[in-house]
């Protein structure tokens, strides 16, 4: 069996990190190294609580305000063929890893596998929601990088990924904001890989008031670092001109998204997209329906 690396990055959620620690311990998949990466916690609970784990490595960091850099350590500590992540609020289904590397066993050009997830409460009852499953799978599944840019993400607690598309693509982005880093981090692997949707629910994702998703403030930017991978991958001939042009479209669009809630920035970065946005009419209409509901 292939090592499996897990990552977890914490940060004084002790309760939480024991009924996430004791999903991937459960696994049905048993070659797990789980590396627990604590950003600074002003305590040693997390510390005490992971040497009752025979499995568990932990490492504690001075803080950094965000998951990045400890997902980042822990990348690099990592010595398994595939990685996978895991915050400390988030639960697995006992047979995620084993279903996921079955499928990157049986489909070696594809570079990572992903899922969505149930939605549960902070008391870990269902709501009845989900999240990161598309309408259609062929809109996550495949060659992504045209589909992918401006639109969705992954559910960070849902891929496993191989070590050595990492190794290609690089680490999370610390100079940008925390909450959205996970965006770009993805977007820049879909240009390097296919991605395989499997359309199964094998975790559960935690929603409360502590949630770093929760705030879309940071969001108002992301398209701004998302240009900087579209002038890298055309600069590499990874994609043409007229990709590069329906791409930067589709930012102009994602970018417009947010005029109500932050009309000053929105604009500005539209701008810095493309200066000729204004005549884009997909760009307008977004922007007018906003602005009017």
């Amino acid at each position: 069996m292939e090592l499996v690396s897990v990552i977890i990055p914490t940060y004084k959620r002790v309760d939480y990190l024991k009924l996430t620690l004791d999903s991937v311990v459960n696994q049905t998949y048993k070659a797990i190294e789980i590396i627990v990466v604590d950003d600074g916690s002003p305590n040693d609970d997390a510390a005490q609580l992971c040497e009752g784990y025979g499995n568990v490595n932990y490492i504690k960091v001075e803080n950094s305000g965000g998951p990045c850099q400890p997902r980042n350590i822990g990348m690099d500590k990592a010595k398994g063929t595939y990685l996978a992540f895991v915050d400390d609020d988030d639960i697995w289904l006992p047979n995620k890893i084993k279903e996921q590397i079955n499928i990157l066993e049986n489909n070696k050009d594809f570079g990572l596998v992903h899922c969505y997830c149930d939605i549960i409460d902070e008391n870990g009852e269902k709501t009845g929601n989900s999240v990161g499953r598309p309408r259609d799978i062929k809109d996550k599944h495949g060659d992504v990088k045209l589909r992918m840019m401006g639109s969705w993400t992954l559910m960070m607690p849902t891929p496993v990924v191989r070590k050595s598309l990492i190794n290609e693509v690089g680490c999370f982005n610390t100079e940008m904001p925390q909450t959205a880093a996970d965006v770009e981090f993805w977007t820049r692997c879909s240009f390097h890989t296919k991605f395989y949707y499997q359309d199964l629910a094998l975790v559960h994702y935690r929603k409360h008031s502590n949630n770093m998703s929760s705030d879309l403030k940071p969001y108002v930017n992301v398209p701004i670092h998302l240009k900087a991978i579209l002038k890298s991958k055309f600069s590499e001939k990874k994609i043409t001109k007229t990709e590069y042009n329906q791409l930067l479209l589709n930012l102009c669009f994602s970018q417009a998204k947010h005029i109500k809630q932050y009309p000053f920035q929105t604009i500005f970065n539209l701008f810095k997209l493309n200066p000729f946005w204004i005549v884009n009419f997909r760009t307008i209409k977004v922007i007018v329906k906003r602005l009017t509901t």
